[in-house]
């Protein structure tokens, strides 16, 4: 009787084994999927850091041979197009806020009220309080910080514009009240007289925040105003608020060297705060540094 029990009992017991380790089996695989539920993020920073990886090893692999004058890497200066008419476009953060700073210490000394280039006809009594601004001329050559010399390649790559046709910068400071009226910075020859060169297009690198006015307006944008009487003293049309960095691009002619009319611009009075900015006009000639 004894060895029959011991029989029976065996027989009974292997679906009990069976079923025990199917339970510890289901219940080890229901806790580890909860435990890997409970750490979430620890994979996808990993892949996300091999993505990243693999996106700058293949942008580097993409790149093209260069020729003597070209660069061995990809620029990506961001920009806003403000307008086709003109062509205008607006570089946020384009210089650094310690870069404007110095720019300022730099022209700070050496300001003179702002000169005009004065058309058939005018005289400085005539265009009195056209442009109340005071500035000076400085050449990046003239840098020993570098920093004019960095923002004047900068500008070249977002303009594709020789920077050996640029002017030397023209820091300008405006003060309470201070403006310029609507003007052209191309040169037309009918009113000036002939030209050895002309001014393409200008970047504007607004170095500090203006509380209130001050802003950059053209007038005529899409055409607009044109033909009605303009008062060339009221600042209406498209406005680029100064911001301390960013940069403001436009050309004055089209690509057959006609002026755009709609090129038309000029800076708002300073209502509140104080406004600095440096200029870069650029030429269809090389310039003299």
């Amino acid at each position: 009787m004894k060895g029959k029990a011991q029989r029976s009992k065996t027989k009974l017991g292997l679906p009990v084994v069976i079923l025990i380790c199917s339970l510890f089996f289901l219940a080890g695989f229901f806790f580890s999927t909860l435990l890997s539920q409970g750490v979430p993020r620890v994979r996808p920073r990993l892949r996300g850091l091999e993505l990243v990886e693999e996106e700058e090893e293949e942008a580097g692999e993409g790149l093209l041979p260069h020729g003597e004058t070209g660069e061995a890497l990809v620029n990506a200066i961001p920009f806003q197009v403000l307008s086709w008419q003109p062509r205008a476009l607006y570089f946020p953060n384009f210089a650094t806020a310690k870069q404007c700073d110095t720019i300022v210490e730099i022209a700070k000394a050496n300001l003179k009220p702002s000169l005009l280039a004065l058309r058939k006809g005018e005289t400085t009594e005539s265009t009195k309080g056209t442009r109340t601004s005071s500035g000076t001329f400085v050449s990046a050559s003239e840098d020993e910080t570098g920093v004019l010399d960095l923002i004047e390649r900068k500008i070249a790559r977002a303009t594709m514009l020789p920077r050996t046709h640029g002017e030397a910068f023209n820091v300008l400071r405006y003060e309470l009240g201070q403006k310029y009226d609507s003007h052209y910075d191309a040169f037309n020859p009918t009113e000036y007289g002939p030209q050895q060169s002309q001014r393409v297009a200008s970047f504007l690198l607004y170095l500090s925040n203006v509380e209130e006015g001050g802003e950059t307006m053209f007038p005529f944008e899409n055409g607009s105003n044109i033909g009605i009487g303009y008062d060339y003293r009221k600042c209406i049309g498209l406005k680029v608020k100064p911001r301390q960095g960013d940069g403001l691009l436009f050309y004055s002619v089209f690509p057959n060297g006609t002026i755009d009319r709609t090129s038309l611009h000029g800076s708002c009075p300073v209502i509140n705060g104080e406004k600095w900015v440096a200029t870069k006009w650029i030429r269809d000639q090389e310039q003299v540094d």
